[in-house]
């Protein structure tokens, strides 16, 4: 594995070229590569000068970038994360409070417990702590307990600089911070995107404000401020790394529950789920079903494996369904496919390959849009080739050597929505506040949706496959 150490620095003359050295010197179990990335944040003093000298001397370790003006620690580690190629980063202070002879500790988890990231605390029992100033420390503490209230986590120390990250999941999340507010600003990204989360006692030796230390009560303030806004503020989510609407969708829950409630009854023992995104539904069919979660982009597959470690009743494949399947032979009791179709060019090339592994009382249940003339800019933005009208599920189907057991079109209230959404206020995203309001009212909807005159938002299929279309 490759680590990359991200270090911002700014006005550290006296002590950049003792931590590079001590960076670029440990030894950390499990890291065959390693670069540390410097982001010279417009330092006055002499810091660039030996940043320059440094880079030419580890000329094949270190990556040196400098800003033109200071901007502050977030933007310097938002600048860092932009180059790092390692698997896993950890941000790195420019001074020596930090010890990097803790990166084996910090790595550990991620490396054999599916972790995401890895927080060094301060505050856990450690082997060695510097005694500093009482009101920082309880300062700290404070943050970290209001910081836990509004994000549901325990941790013990979220001001730590020592933060280790699956870089995978770092380069996924959108970081706007330009100073310390960075801190909690990640934590409430992380707890909200529901990371794997780990916290591990660190060595600290903590330094003086005469020694350089740059923080204030002014970053106090504002670490509160980010504390209260990204509690409110949905952002979680890089659209570079892939369709946010897959977190939105974790704002209805009762969603979920319902469609899978209507898919238990026609599913077997075994359910490959086609496109299990970051497990939404993956975990719900887990509760009474051995599943085989895949999807093709191996970003969401990496989520998969993290999430699901160690759950014995979730395997976890690379498939890209218009490909044929060339993992361990398979016959699948059913095949569970939600919204996936409409993302694939070739869609009836997709539903041959899911024909081919289902055995001879095999199943698929089909979910996909309904209805062409609903096509909105929401559909654009999902990356929607088409929806589908009653005739054209008939048709591929037949097509792919399916026969049609039962179809009908549910979610009608969700109809209403979507137009006013996508066709009148062209929106591009349904938004997590419309999201939650939907979760509210879905008891509601599943109550009223077969009296409701209009067809739904999904077409709802079940399909067996015929023995002839295996050969």
């Amino acid at each position: 594995m490759k680590l990359s150490v991200l270090m911002p620095a700014y006005n550290e003359q006296r002590t950049i070229r003792a931590i590079v050295e001590k960076v670029l010197r440990v030894n950390v179990e499990g890291i065959t590569e390693k670069e540390l990335i410097i982001v010279n944040d417009a330092s006055t003093d002499n810091t660039g000068r030996i940043i320059n000298e440094l880079a030419e001397q580890y000329s094949n370790e270190i990556i040196c970038i400098t800003h033109e003006r200071n901007m502050g620690k977030g933007a310097a580690i938002r600048t860092a994360i932009k180059h790092a190629s390692g698997n896993i980063c950890i941000i790195q202070d420019a001074d020596l409070e930090y010890d990097p002879n803790d990166y084996s500790s910090l790595v550990r988890p991620i490396q054999e417990l599916g972790a995401d990231c890895v927080y060094g605390s301060r505050f856990a029992s450690s082997s060695t702590r510097r005694v500093l100033f009482f009101w920082h420390s309880v300062g700290n503490k404070f943050l970290t307990f209001l910081s836990n209230c509004f994000t549901d986590l325990n941790l013990t120390d979220m001001e730590t600089c020592y933060k280790a990250f699956r870089t995978s999941a770092l380069k996924t999340i959108p970081l706007r911070s330009n100073r310390f507010g960075i801190e909690p600003e990640i934590t409430a990204k992380c707890a909200k995107r529901g990371l794997r989360i780990y916290e591990i006692p660190i060595s600290y030796n903590g330094r003086t404000y005469l020694e350089g230390k740059k923080i204030g009560w002014k970053d106090g303030l504002l670490a509160i401020f980010t504390i209260l806004k990204y509690w409110i503020i949905d952002d979680s989510f890089n659209e570079d790394y892939g369709h946010a609407i897959l977190h939105e969708m974790q704002e209805a829950p009762k969603f979920s529950r319902w469609l899978i409630d209507l898919v238990s009854p026609y599913l077997g023992e075994t359910v490959l789920e086609v496109g299990s995104g970051i497990g939404n539904q993956t975990r719900i069919l887990s509760f009474q079903h051995h599943v085989i979660a895949t999807d093709y982009d191996q970003k969401f597959v990496d989520i998969l494996v993290n999430a699901f470690a160690g759950n014995e009743f979730i395997r976890v494949e690379k498939w890209d369904v218009q490909e044929p399947w060339e993992g361990i032979p398979l016959m699948a009791d059913s095949v569970f496919c939600s919204n996936v179709l409409e993302h694939i060019e070739q869609d009836e090339m997709a539903l041959l390959n899911i024909c081919k592994i289902l055995n001879s009382e095999g199943r698929l249940i089909l979910v996909v849009p309904q209805g062409r003339n609903l096509f909105s800019s929401l559909d654009s933005y999902l990356k929607h080739y088409r929806r589908y009208d009653k005739e054209d599920i008939e048709v591929i189907l037949t097509k792919a050597g399916f026969a049609i057991e039962r179809i009908f079109s549910f979610n009608k209230a969700g109809v209403l929505g979507w137009v006013l959404k996508g066709k009148v206020l062209k929106k591009k995203t349904l938004g997590r506040p419309s999201l939650k309001l939907f979760n509210v009212l879905v008891p509601v909807f599943r109550k009223i949706d077969r009296f409701l005159p209009w067809k739904g938002l999904s077409w709802f299929v079940v399909a067996s496959a015929k023995s002839t279309s295996r050969h």
